[in-house]
Formats: C-alpha cells, sequence, structure tokens
C-alpha cells in the first residue's frame, strides 16, 4: 500500500512539460547514435584484397600407345569375329554355251567414198565487180575567133616561132586557172599565151559520174608567123 501510494505521488509530479523535456532527450540521443554510425561508417578504413595465384595441377599424363607389331601383307588376315565372313558367298551362274542368241549379224562393210570424192563441185562464181566510176574528160568550148594568142611583136620583127607545151589547169566551171610550161619555153611566148588563154579560152567541164570535177589538160601551142 506505501509503494502504491508512493508511485502514484511520483505520477502526480510529472507534468506536460517534463514528459516533453523526456521525449525531447530521446530524440537527441537516437540522433545522435545515427550519426555517431554514419560518421563511423564514412571515415572507415578501405579493406585491402589480396589476390593469391593458385596453380593449377599439371594434366595427368596419357599412357603411350604400345608399338604394334609389324604383320607381312600374306598373313594379313581378318579376326574371326569380322563381319566378312558373315557375307554370303555369291554364286556365279555361267553363261550357256549352247544356243546362245547373240542378236543378228553386224554388216561390217564400209562404204564406197570414192565416187564421191571424184565427184566435181560446182564452179564458184567470180565476185561481181564494183562498178567502175565514169570519168569524162575537158572538153574545148572556145570560139574558133579567140583561139589564137596575139603574136609578141618582139618576136614578129625578129620573124621567131615557137612551139610551146603546156599544162593547163582547169576548175569545175571550165575555166582556165593556171598555165605552166612543160619542158623549156621562151619567156615572151609563154606571157602571150598565158594572159590569153586564162582570160579567153573555155572547157566543159571534167565529169565523175556524171559530177563536175576539175582537171588538167597538156595541150600544145603553135607561134606561126602568116606568109
Amino acid at each position: 500500500m506505501l509503494a502504491y501510494a508512493a508511485n502514484q505521488r511520483s505520477r502526480r509530479r510529472l507534468s506536460p512539460s517534463a514528459l516533453l523535456l523526456i521525449g525531447a532527450g530521446h530524440a537527441i540521443a537516437i540522433g545522435l547514435l545515427i550519426t555517431a554510425k554514419m560518421t563511423v561508417d564514412t571515415f572507415a578504413p578501405p579493406v585491402k584484397t589480396q589476390v593469391y595465384n593458385v596453380p593449377l595441377p599439371p594434366p595427368p599424363e596419357q599412357p603411350k600407345p604400345k608399338p604394334q607389331p609389324k604383320v607381312e601383307q600374306d598373313t594379313l588376315l581378318p579376326p574371326p569375329d569380322s563381319h566378312i565372313d558373315r557375307i554370303p558367298p555369291v554364286i556365279q551362274n555361267p553363261l550357256p554355251t549352247d544356243n546362245f542368241d547373240v542378236g543378228p549379224a553386224i554388216n561390217s562393210q564400209v562404204p564406197d567414198i570414192g565416187p564421191a570424192l571424184e565427184a566435181k563441185l560446182p564452179p564458184i562464181l567470180p565476185p561481181i565487180p564494183t562498178p567502175a566510176v565514169v570519168k569524162v574528160g575537158p572538153r574545148a568550148s572556145t570560139p574558133a575567133d579567140l583561139l589564137r594568142p596575139p603574136y609578141p611583136e618582139s618576136k614578129r620583127r625578129t620573124e621567131e616561132e615557137a612551139v610551146l607545151r603546156l599544162r593547163l589547169s582547169i576548175d569545175e566551171r571550165g575555166r582556165v586557172t593556171a598555165v605552166e610550161p612543160v619542158g623549156n619555153v621562151d619567156a615572151a611566148f609563154l606571157s602571150s599565151a598565158r594572159s590569153h588563154l586564162i582570160r579567153y579560152w573555155r572547157y566543159r567541164p571534167a565529169t565523175e559520174d556524171g559530177r563536175a570535177v576539175a582537171s588538167s589538160l597538156t595541150i600544145t601551142l603553135r607561134f606561126e608567123l602568116e606568109e
């Protein structure tokens, strides 16, 4: 009864403020414990890990194969339990020798090909020739009164005559474009003939397959005095 009364008196003495302080003290104690644990874990010294190489045991030695005895070729026989002695023997049926039909006889005669080799082959036709180009030379169309060139006065006074061989160049229109001497020619006669022929002489132009082309022509021109 006294103890109960004492406990009753002690409970009565605890006020709300005291209870609040007690709870705060417990909370502070728990926080200090947590902080101390974190601090210890944070500053814990690193743990060193040591690695040891453990050697593996060597592989067991393989037994060496025993040398096989050398067997000669003549004594090489299959073992008794081999499958060779279980193969049934092959029975060969001999071919009949009487009344054996081999079919009709083959004609071995070679045909005579002599006549075929001696036969004459048809003649080979010659190739068709390419038609030649039809060429026509230049033809004179100068009027008769314009054929004779003027006689050089210096040669007339001295009564000199000359025979000139001249090569004429004629264009596609039939005009004389050039006069060249063939051999030795007097300069006075050549000058008179050249200027006259280029100015007055005309030709029908040369043609190839009907088409007018340029050509050349060699002529003989005589300078003779009239009696």
